[in-house]
């Protein structure tokens, strides 16, 4: 226990489709522990609703805190993964009831991240201590002109990887000495979906919808000729739920190649298979005409590109895009995930008094 203090950790929850990845911080930015509480499939398959869960992956939860000897008392903060909430801007949020309504209710729909908060909250509150939820998901901070499309009354919203994304900046910042609230930059993040945008002073002002366009990834099938798309909708093979799985699931080089894994694929070009290289090109070059697009939002003032994300562990893959967009700034890779740290830095910075926690219902209404 730190001395002269009773609170000493941050605990961080961030909830997946099977599984609850847990870690803790101490309040001096150390981290204590992180494990990932895989829930058997048997078990999850028999709850109607993602949100009836909760008291599972609780139960899981506080058991990984009795194991590392974590009291409640212990605790100082929690910050949960941000869901499917109404499109609010960038931050650290106090979690509250009306926040965990719109989570109940789904109001963007159904997904895992939703338990984020509920899970923070009930924990919290067991603790005495504030929940948080940082960047989440269906954060908003599109530019006006980025709303528009060719269609009067239809707009383009943001669903992105802002935690990732932000977080990334946050630390190339901090190891280069750039400052994120004055520099802009460009991201990509790149998992299973893609999510690649410009960020302006500390504004995410553009990205793709990764379930919707932008370039093909390992599962989406990304931007596609309106006459493609209208050709397989009136085809009469599939209903909406199916060409939603396939435009989002079994697209990309899931289409092409039968597989998602990027390894599969490079050891296939390794192979000397063409067709596998091919693909895998033209996937580096739509990246990098997004990358291009978004430089060109930024007219050109550029202080670093960041690539992101599962699929910046290959030096494949990074070394395509790099040929093409390195003569517009300084490119930093900085593969895997960082939204664990991001979650704890956000708390960080509210506990710290660096920042304010931003009120969900003040921003709804914005």
């Amino acid at each position: 226990m730190e001395e002269g203090t009773a609170l000493k950790y941050v605990l961080v929850i961030n909830p997946g489709s099977t599984s609850t990845k847990v870690a803790i911080y101490s309040t001096a930015s150390v981290e204590i522990h992180t494990t990932m509480v895989e829930h058997p499939s048997e078990e999850i398959k028999g709850f109607d609703r993602i949100l009836d869960q909760a008291p599972l992956r609780k139960n899981a939860i506080v058991q990984a805190l009795r194991d590392r000897g974590i009291r409640k008392e212990d605790i100082a903060a929690v910050a949960g993964r941000g869901g499917l909430l109404r499109p609010i801007r960038g931050g650290t949020y106090l979690v509250t009831e009306s926040m965990l309504d719109d989570l109940r209710e789904a109001v963007q729909g159904e997904h895992a991240a939703n338990l984020g908060a509920i899970l923070a909250k009930e924990i919290a509150d067991d603790a005495g201590v504030n929940a948080y939820i940082v960047d989440p998901v269906s954060c908003d901070e599109l530019g006006d002109l980025a709303r528009f499309t060719g269609l009067k009354g239809e707009e383009r919203g943001s669903l992105a990887h802002y935690l990732n994304m932000k977080g990334v900046v946050r630390k190339i910042c901090r190891e280069q000495n750039f400052d994120f609230m004055q520099d802009n930059f460009i991201v990509a993040h790149l998992g299973g979906g893609f999510s690649i945008g410009p960020v302006e002073k500390g504004r995410l002002i553009d990205v793709n919808n990764a379930n919707h366009g932008g370039p093909f990834s390992p599962e989406r099938a990304g931007t596609l000729p309106h006459g493609i798309l209208l050709k397989y909708a009136y085809s009469g093979e599939y209903d909406l739920r199916a060409l939603l799985k396939l435009l989002q699931r079994n697209g990309g080089l899931v289409s092409h190649l039968g597989t998602s894994d990027a390894r599969v694929v490079e050891r296939r070009i390794h192979d000397g298979d063409e067709y596998a290289q091919k693909v895998y090109e033209a996937m580096a070059y739509q990246i990098a005409k997004e990358i291009g697009a978004s430089a060109a939002v930024l007219k050109g003032k550029v202080k670093a590109i960041l690539i992101t994300g599962g699929l910046a562990y290959s030096t494949m893959m990074t070394g395509m895009i790099r040929e093409y967009v390195e003569f517009i700034a300084p490119v930093f890779v900085v593969p895997g995930e960082y939204e664990m740290k991001a979650l704890y830095e956000g708390v960080r910075r509210v506990l710290s008094g660096e920042e304010e926690a931003l009120s969900y219902e003040e921003e709804v209404l914005k």
